[in-house]
């Protein structure tokens, strides 16, 4: 899975451009042509998963990575020729390779990467669309002619084609099934939302953001849902009903309740059990699910509704601290993510 990234504005912030595809926008709007390489095919223990980029303008200046550094010297000399000629390549490594070898590709894995030049005067536009879906949380999915480089934006909601709709079900990049088209599912980043801004969620909070979340923290206290507790951009004061307006809970999202209040808890469960959301957990020891339990059935709510509520939250770890248990809900939360959804 290759998760949309919103680009970073250079206007609001001296630090360095990490993202690829914010990178390769800003050199483009400065008028300078950019390679983007993606890799198309993954084997064994390949560091970097399929869909993952690389923008190159110069033998100087890139970002992101293909292969975690093994390979990226031989990448990078390539992108310059596919700058200059305008022709896409596609380069393939394994432990086999000499040229691996030399690299330092002797993990096992083998890849499969492909270079395509983008244009100041054309690829803007195709950058902007990719930025407008990020922004509005909107699976799409980009193919791309691997001969030469000819590429086209699907909805990924919207269109019948099985061949999209399966990539973003599976949140999963591919070469298609005729060797021909590589079918790049760009899904959103997947989004927490922690309901609670307890000590608990600070360090969820935090553990999240650094393993690549999107994170937002409700709590209508305001003595909690102080931004001197959190980051201020993932704070949203309120309850969860006016707050969820804001978000979208949707199957890229996981919510999770932390106050240990019932009345906000269950406001938040509600709205969470009638979204498609992928992940529900709620804190609480099993005699306090028990009366959630009836609670929520007394709403209306089905036993098999109930049953996607993970509780008691996180891995059965034996957590203690409060690092401890917001280590543990992270780690369930991400098995969820990387388990492969049920077929609708």
């Amino acid at each position: 899975m290759t998760d949309l990234q919103a680009t970073e504005p250079l206007e609001k912030s001296d630090a360095p451009i990490t993202n690829p595809r914010a990178a390769a926008r800003a050199w483009l709007e400065a008028g300078r042509p950019v390679a983007m390489a993606t890799v198309i095919d993954t084997w064994g223990s390949a560091t970097v998963r399929t869909g993952g980029q690389m923008a190159i303008a110069d033998v100087e200046e890139f970002q992101g990575s293909v292969s975690g550094g093994c390979v990226e010297a031989d990448v990078i000399a390539a992108a310059i020729d596919v700058i200059d000629t305008g022709k896409p390549e596609i380069l393939s490594f394994g432990i086999a390779d000499e040229t691996a070898w030399r690299a330092g590709l002797a993990c096992g894995g083998k890849i499969r990467v492909h270079i395509a030049k983008l244009d100041p005067q054309s690829d803007l536009t195709f950058l902007d669309e990719l930025d407008k879906a990020a922004a509005a949380r909107k699976p799409i999915v980009v193919t791309t002619r691997l001969a030469d480089g000819h590429r086209e934006i699907h909805d990924g909601t919207a269109s019948v084609d099985p061949v999209i709709t399966e990539a973003v079900r599976r949140a999963q990049s591919g070469v298609d099934k005729d060797g021909q088209n590589f079918v790049h599912a760009l899904t959103p980043p997947p989004r927490i939302v922690i309901v609670g801004a307890t000590h608990i969620g600070q360090h969820l909070a935090t553990m999240a953001t650094a393993s690549g979340y999107d994170v937002k923290v409700i709590d209508p206290r305001t003595a909690f849902a102080n931004p001197t507790r959190f980051n201020p951009s993932q704070l949203i004061a309120g309850w969860p009903e006016e707050c969820f307006k804001k978000l979208t809970a949707d199957p890229f999202s996981a919510v999770v309740t932390l106050t240990h209040v019932d009345h906000i808890d269950d406001e938040a469960l509600t709205i969470a059990l009638k979204s498609p959301c992928r992940y529900i957990g709620s804190l609480g020891s099993r005699r306090t699910h028990a009366k959630r339990v009836e609670r929520l059935k007394a709403a209306g709510f089905t036993d098999a509704d109930i049953a996607r509520i993970h509780a008691p939250v996180g891995m059965p770890i034996e957590a203690v601290t409060a690092g401890e248990i917001a280590t543990s809900i992270l780690a369930q939360i991400i098995a969820a993510f990387r388990k492969e959804p049920a077929a609708a």
